[in-house]
This record gives C-alpha cells, structure tokens and sequence, in this order.
C-alpha cells in the first residue's frame, strides 16, 4: 500500500477564470508551486459549501491541465460536472474566490522511456485528464491516436483540444448526434489493429473501464486506466473508495482508490467484485 503524493500541498487557491463549456464547467486556480509537481492523472480535492457548510467531505476532481508560468503563477485547471450539490456550488464560484484545496493528489500515468502507440480512451468529462497526457506522450515521440465517447454530443468534452493533441481522434455518442453511433468499445479493436496500438489509457465510468479491459486482454494490449471510484476524503482516511487489486504477488487486497490510484493496471482490479469483497482476499474472514 502506498502513502498520500509527497508532493501534495493544502492551500487556499484563487479562482482565476469559471466558464461554461458544453455541459460542464471549466475551472483555472492559481496554485503556485503545486502546478509544477502535477502529473497527468493526478487529481485535486476541494472543500465545497463555504465555512458554514453542512458539506463537510471533499470532492475530487481530475485535473486537467497545469502550467507552471504565467502572471498568476502556477495555474491548475479541472473539469466539472455539476450534478450535485457540492459541484454545483463549486460551478456558481466567481473569478477571485478562494477554495480550499489538496494537490496533486493520487498516482499518475506511466509514461513509457521509448516511443509507443498508444490510445487514449476517455468517457464524458472523465476524459480530462487525457489531454496532458496526450501532450506528455507527442513530447516523449509517440504516436497518440483518441477515443472520446458520450451520451450525447453535448457531453463530449473539448473535441477541438484533442484533435489537435493527437495524430487521430475518433468521437463516438450513444445518440449518435456527433460521430460514430455507438460506444467507445464498438471501435477499439478496429482502432488498436489497424494503428498497431501498444498501451491504452483509459478514463470515464467503470463499466466503460471494464469494458476496454476485456478487449485490451483478448488483444493483448497494456491498459493503464483512472479508476472512478467515489473519494470522500481523498487522503486515504476514510476508507470509501476501497477496491479489490491483485498485486505481483498475486495477493488481493483491498486497496485505497485515492492513494494507491486512481491510476493503476487493468488487468490488476477484480472487476467482477462489484463492491463486495472476493474470497480470498488478504485479511477477510
């Protein structure tokens, strides 16, 4: 089991731009120091409500994006989808308020030493961390192809970023009302043989990862993902986003989702547990 990111820090950050995109809302806080120390799959946990809130648990939220430099200093920016009530709080924050945050928080991608062809799957806004990584992934050489996959065209997040993030990308909504008609896993196999794919990174709902994982096995293909399990604290205290992994050593246990990911290997979560604990694993009874 892993400890909480070295590098996160606990700060109140400003916010320096809110705007709407889409079906979501696209947030800029000057953080500083932190942006330098952000990795691709990294995510922040913020404190909602206010000080007299009666929403006292963090939201996570992968970060999108970080740059170092600029006249606010190191700037970090998240996507949001303001389904409940503490991200629609955060959404209704203005220019120049202050939010409590942790950061970089959890594991990153792994990016690999030599050129590969990799595929970058992302469902919804989960598909925000995907567009750093994509930008890490061409500077290290690498052929980078995407996938990104929605309800609906309104909920495929920032399209005109990733095409021009990638050698090739390839929209797919359920409705049909952009792209291909159908779900990210209908293209994968044609994707991965014809581009002679070596890894998939994969971001969106579990079902969506577990998904990909049974086509990245049968293929034979690496497949890194972001778990999308629900981070209450986001420092591995209060034990709500525990998730059966196999480790090399062949041992299950019940693993923090927030600090032992959200990054990890596909073919290492028991997909099948479905919330309960497997048999067998270590300290069950």
């Amino acid at each position: 089991m892993m400890g909480i990111n070295k590098n996160a820090t606990q700060m109140m950050a400003e916010i320096v731009s809110n705007k709407r995109v889409g079906a979501y809302n696209h947030i800029v806080f000057a953080v500083g120091d932190i942006a330098s120390h952000a990795k691709p799959g990294n995510f922040v946990a913020i404190a909602v409500g206010g000080p007299n809130s009666a929403m006292v648990l963090r939201r996570a939220f992968a970060i999108y994006r970080t740059f170092d430099k600029g006249s606010n200093g190191g700037l970090l920016e998240i996507v949001v989808a303001p389904h409940g009530a503490g991200s629609t709080w955060l959404t209704n924050q203005l220019p120049g308020f202050k939010v409590d945050l942790i950061a970089p928080l959890g594991t990153a991608f792994g990016i690999p030493t030599e050129p590969v062809r990799a595929l970058l799957v992302g469902g919804g806004y989960g598909s925000a961390p995907l567009f750093g990584l994509s930008e890490v992934l061409k500077n290290r050489g690498c052929r980078v192809d995407m996938v990104l996959g929605a309800s609906t065209a309104m909920k495929i997040y920032a399209p005109l970023d990733g095409k021009r993030s990638v050698n090739s990308l390839t929209t797919v909504t359920e409705d049909g009302t952009t792209g291909i008609t159908g779900k990210v896993t209908d293209v994968l196999a044609d994707i991965i043989e014809t581009n002679q794919i070596d890894i998939i990174y994969s971001c969106g709902p579990m079902g969506m990862l577990e998904a990909i994982n049974v086509i990245a096995e049968r293929l034979g293909v690496v497949h890194q993902c972001a778990i999308e399990e629900a981070m209450a604290c986001g420092i591995g205290v209060c034990m709500t986003c525990v998730l059966p992994i196999r480790g090399e050593d062949g041992v299950v246990r019940m693993l923090r989702s927030c600090i032992d990911g959200p990054v990890v290997d596909g073919d290492s979560v028991i997909w099948g547990a479905k919330r309960v604990i497997p048999e067998g694993t270590w300290g069950a009874h």
